[in-house]
C-alpha cells in the first residue's frame, strides 16, 4: 500500500528522514555515476543503522526492493497450531517454520514482509465493517469464525488485532491531523512470528523513499535450523520487570496482584524530563513593585487580542524589546534575564506546566490526597503509561476481578483537541498505545450528567470550560472569567460505540463538517434548571471552583520543579474543562479533566467582545470588574 510520506517516525521513535521524498527521488535519479547499492544507501543509510540491520544485508535488500522480490515462502511456511482444546484468547493461530537451515551470515537472508491493512484507529471500525475481504482476511490471520454477521465479525477483529499491530507516524506532514499513529498490520508470513523472551530474528519498519512505500524486514538473530519456529521479542528494548510484562500482556497474561495501586511520588527528575529547561527569574531585582503606567505596550503573537483588546490603556507594538506586555503563543523560558527588565510582564509562570502537562496535572492533584488518589473525588483516577503502567494493570485488573466497569480513556500528554485519544475497556489495546508516544489512562467519566437536545432525539455529554486568570503565586491570586462555555456532543450518549466521535466527545469546533452547539451560559443556567430542578446551579458551580481553587493551591504547594514559580512578572490565562458525574450518592459532581494553556479564545470573544478589555484590565491594571468570580 502507497504512503505519501515526508519526515518519517517509524515504530519506536527509530528514526526520523529529514528531507522531502520528491527532493530525494531527484536526487535520486541524478546519481548515474554511482552504483545502483550508493544511490539506495545515499537515502536509506540513516534509517538502517538506526533500525539495526546488519551491513551484511543492505546489498539483498536493495535488489529485494528494487525487483520486487517476496521470497520468504521459498525459506519459511506457515503452520497452523492445534492446542487439542480451545485456543485461548492469547494464543497464535499460526506459527511461522524455517523448511531450509538459515545462516546469520548468510547476506541472502533478509526477506521483505507486506501489509495487509494500514488503518488509523478512527477509521478502523468503518473499514472493517466496508470490506468482506479485508474482514476475511484478518480473521484468518487472527484464526476468528467469520460466519457470523459482520458487525459481530468485524468488532471481534478490531478487539482482537492489538497482538498484531505496529505502528508508525508521519512526523512532518503539513497538519496535526495528518501527523497522527498510523496502525499496520503484517500480512500472513509477518503476523505468524511468535513471541519469545529469546527470540531468533527481528523483524523492523522500514520506507523506501524512492516508492513512498512501507514494508517490514524479517532477519535472522542466530542460526535457524530446519523445522525449527520464529520468533521475536514484543517488547523489544524494555528492560524494566513490570513495564516488560505489562508491554506483553496481549501476549503473556500475567497478575498484578503484587503491585500497588498507589504509584511511587516521583523525584524533580521526573518533572524536567522531556522539558526544555526553564531559569527563575532573580527575585532580587524584582522587589520593587511595578507601578501603574498610563499606556502599556503589548506585543502578541495572538490575533485575536489585536483585534479584540481595545481599551485605550493598552497600545501595539511589533519589536519586542519595546513592549511592556509580553503575550506569546509560544512557551517562554528565559525568566532569568526577563528579570533584567522588571518593567515588563509576560503571560506565563515558570514551570507552569505542572497544571497544562496531563501526568504533571495527575500529580499535582494527587497532592490533595493523604491516601489514595481514589480519594480525590474532583480529578478522574488517572495513571502515566510510561512509569505508573504496572500500578494501572493493578488496579485495572482488581477492577476487572470485581467486576466492576472499567473504561478508560487513553490521552497523550500534551495534545489537545480530543486528538489520538482512546476509549475502551481492553486491555491488551491500551497496552500497545504508548508505542505511538507518552500517554495517561484515566478513568472515563461513565455516568456523566446528561444535556437533554430535543434536535438530537436524546440526552447528549457536555463539558464546561472555564477562563482562569493566574495574577500572582506568592500570594496565591486567581480569578475566573464568571461566564464559563459549554461544548455538546452531537448524539445520545450511551456506554457504547467509543469510535464514534459525535456521541463521546464535545470538541467540534475543529471540523467543518460537523455541526456545533452554541450556547450562551445564560441559556444554560435556565435550560438546567428546568432539566434538573432539584441540582441548583449555583451549588455545581460551587463545587466546580473549589475544585479548581485546589488545583491551583496544589501546584504553588511546593517550590519548582514540581509547583508553580513566584513571578511577579508574570501572568497567566489558563483553560480548565470539566464534566459532571453522577456519583454513587447521585450527587453532581464535577470532575476537572485537564488544563490548557493558550486556549483557543475565538468564541470567548465572539460572545463577550469586550472579554480581552476585562482580562487584560484584571491582569496588568489590577481591576476586578464584576465579570470574574476570585477563587
Amino acid at each position: 500500500m502507497t504512503r505519501h510520506l515526508d519526515t518519517c517516525d517509524i515504530g519506536y521513535a527509530l528514526f526520523k528522514i529529514n528531507y522531502k521524498c520528491e527532493d530525494l527521488f531527484v536526487s535520486y535519479t541524478k546519481m548515474g555515476h554511482t552504483s545502483e547499492l550508493d544511490a539506495f544507501l545515499n537515502l536509506h543509510k540513516d534509517q538502517l543503522l538506526s533500525s539495526g540491520i546488519p551491513e551484511l544485508y543492505w546489498n539483498t535488500l536493495n535488489q529485494k526492493i528494487q525487483n520486487q522480490i517476496f521470497n520468504a515462502g521459498e525459506t519459511f511456511q506457515l503452520l497452523q497450531i492445534d492446542y487439542e482444546r480451545e485456543r485461548l484468547p492469547h494464543e497464535p493461530a499460526w506459527g511461522l517454520q524455517v523448511i531450509s537451515n538459515i545462516e546469520k551470515t548468510d547476506p541472502k537472508h533478509i526477506y521483505l514482509i507486506d501489509h495487509a491493512w494500514t488503518f488509523r484507529v478512527g477509521h478502523a471500525r468503518n473499514q472493517l465493517l466496508q470490506f468482506d475481504s479485508l474482514r476475511s482476511r484478518l480473521c484468518n490471520i487472527l484464526g476468528l469464525n467469520d460466519n457470523l454477521p459482520k458487525e459481530e465479525v468485524a468488532e471481534r477483529v478490531f478487539e482482537n488485532i492489538w497482538k498484531l499491530c505496529h505502528t508508525y507516524s508521519i512526523g512532518n506532514a503539513q497538519n496535526i491531523e495528518d501527523r497522527l499513529p498510523v496502525w499496520y498490520v503484517m500480512d500472513e508470513i509477518g503476523s505468524a512470528v511468535m513471541h519469545s523472551d529469546t527470540p531468533n530474528c527481528r523483524i523492523v519498519p522500514f520506507v523506501h523513499i524512492n516508492a513512498q512505500i512501507t514494508y517490514s524486514l524479517l532477519f535472522p538473530l542466530d542460526d535457524i535450523k530446519e523445522e525449527e519456529f520464529v520468533f521475536m521479542d514484543f517488547a523489544e528494548g524494555v528492560h524494566d520487570n513490570y513495564q516488560r510484562s505489562a508491554a506483553l500482556l496481549p501476549w503473556v497474561p500475567c497478575l498484578f496482584n503484587d503491585v500497588s495501586f498507589v504509584p511511587e511520588t516521583p523525584g524533580p527528575d521526573y518533572y524536567l524530563s522531556g522539558h526544555i529547561e526553564e531559569s527563575l527569574p532573580d527575585l532580587a531585582q524584582l522587589t520593587v513593585p511595578n507601578t501603574l503606567r498610563e499606556k502599556y505596550r503589548v506585543f502578541t503573537e495572538y490575533e485575536l487580542i489585536k483585534q479584540y483588546l481595545t481599551n485605550e490603556k493598552f497600545e501595539f507594538v511589533n519589536d519586542e524589546s519595546e513592549a511592556d506586555i509580553l503575550w506569546y503563543t509560544r512557551h517562554f523560558k528565559d525568566f532569568a534575564e526577563l528579570s533584567e527588565t522588571p518593567e515588563k510582564f509576560v503571560n506565563q509562570f515558570p514551570f507552569e506546566y505542572v497544571i497544562t502537562v496531563k501526568d504533571l496535572l495527575s500529580l499535582t492533584c494527587r497532592k490533595s490526597s493523604n491516601e489514595s488518589f481514589e480519594s480525590i473525588k474532583w480529578f478522574p483516577v488517572t495513571y502515566s503509561l510510561k512509569t505508573e503502567i504496572g500500578n494501572f494493570v493493578s488496579y485495572f485488573q482488581n477492577r476487572e476481578n470485581k467486576g466492576l466497569e472499567n473504561y478508560w480513556i487513553v490521552k497523550p500528554y500534551n495534545l489537545a483537541r480530543s486528538l489520538d485519544i482512546h476509549i475502551t475497556d481492553n486491555l491488551n489495546y491500551i497496552m500497545r498505545l504508548p508505542a505511538t508516544g507518552p500517554k495517561i489512562a484515566q478513568k472515563y467519566v461513565s455516568n456523566p450528567v446528561l444535556f437533554f437536545r430535543p434536535e438530537c432525539d436524546g440526552s447528549v455529554k457536555f463539558d464546561i470550560r472555564y477562563v482562569i486568570l493566574l495574577q500572582s503565586v506568592k500570594p496565591l491570586k486567581a480569578y475566573v472569567y464568571k461566564e464559563f462555555f459549554l461544548r455538546f456532543a452531537n448524539k445520545p450518549f450511551e456506554l457504547k460505540d467509543f469510535h464514534d466521535f459525535e456521541k463521546h466527545f464535545t470538541v467540534m469546533n475543529y471540523d467543518e463538517h460537523v455541526a456545533m452547539k452554541h450556547m450562551l451560559c445564560e441559556e444554560f443556567k435556565i435550560k438546567w434548571e428546568q432539566q434538573y430542578p432539584l441540582f441548583k446551579w449555583e451549588n455545581v458551580e460551587r463545587s466546580a471552583l473549589d475544585a479548581l481553587r485546589r488545583v491551583l493551591e496544589n501546584a504553588v504547594r511546593e517550590e519548582p520543579p514540581r509547583g508553580i514559580a513566584h513571578s511577579p512578572q508574570s501572568r497567566a490565562l489558563y483553560a480548565a474543562d470539566l464534566m459532571l458525574e453522577w456519583n454513587e450518592a447521585h450527587e453532581v459532581q464535577p470532575k476537572i479533566l485537564e488544563i490548557n494553556w493558550t486556549p483557543d479564545c475565538k468564541r470567548a470573544c465572539t460572545y463577550y467582545p469586550d472579554f480581552y478589555n476585562d482580562i487584560f484590565k484584571l491582569l496588568f491594571l489590577d481591576e476586578i470588574s464584576d465579570a470574574f468570580i476570585k477563587l
